[in-house]
């Protein structure tokens, strides 16, 4: 049963995802009553939710959407190719096919829109961590994809780029399947790579258009050119 705490946790992660909370934009519980139509005891349930997942920051001056600072964003990626490529590499040897086959049912599950893609994408490499055999592996990865949820929605935002991140989990999945490690950790960081150029480029004509972001010089290269 979904709660009014529920509700406004699914709006508010889903407008700051969307960037229609910009990056440090400030919000106050009472403009969140009103506009979410709730009462404030479910409002800061919501919120302390997002703050957990390092969407919005609490300070002397109330409620903040986090800022969004590619330099932070550039050091998770480095993190999650690291461990997701250690989780494959441990992955390769301890899966077996029945671990698989639900990797398998979860790919035939992806949502049809941007805020369902992330979860996906993020529940998708988690359950890679998972077939590890290592908790620790599995929870990096997830709190890893949970910081980089803002720039994951810009790779998700269309049919197409949602095609194209099905197609990169399937490449995966086909690796382990073959228990090809090199081919497996390869296709994850291409992918992994290549939504993070993807989302930076976005970035660039948001900034142009008056988003604050930090870290991103017009001049530098995205991410694929640099690695």
């Amino acid at each position: 049963m979904t709660t009014q705490a529920d509700g406004a946790y699914a709006r508010l992660r889903a407008d700051i995802l969307s960037m229609q909370l910009a990056p440090g934009e400030r919000v106050s519980e009472r403009g969140l009553e009103a506009a979410l139509g709730a009462s404030r005891t479910p409002v800061r349930a919501a919120l302390s939710r997002l703050q957990a997942e390092g969407l919005v920051r609490r300070d002397e001056r109330g409620w903040a959407v986090a800022p969004l600072d590619l330099a932070e964003l550039r050091q998770a990626e480095e993190f999650r190719e690291a461990v997701e490529s250690a989780a494959l590499r441990l992955a390769v040897v301890r899966l077996d096919d029945a671990a698989l086959d639900r990797l398998d049912a979860l790919l035939e599950q992806q949502p049809a829109d941007p805020e369902g893609g992330v979860r996906w994408g993020e529940e998708f490499h988690a359950e890679v961590g998972a077939l590890s055999g290592n908790p620790l592996l599995a929870e990096a990865i997830r709190t890893a994809m949970a910081t980089l949820s803002r720039t994951r929605w810009l790779e998700v935002t269309t049919a197409e780029s949602r095609a194209a991140q099905r197609a990169a989990h399937q490449g995966i999945l086909a690796a382990l399947r073959d228990r090809d490690a090199d081919t497996a950790v390869a296709r994850a960081v291409e992918h992994a790579r290549a939504g993070a150029a993807h989302a930076e480029e976005l970035l660039r004509g948001d900034r142009a258009r008056g988003l604050r972001v930090t870290g991103l010089s017009a001049s530098e290269p995205a991410a694929a050119a640099r690695r």
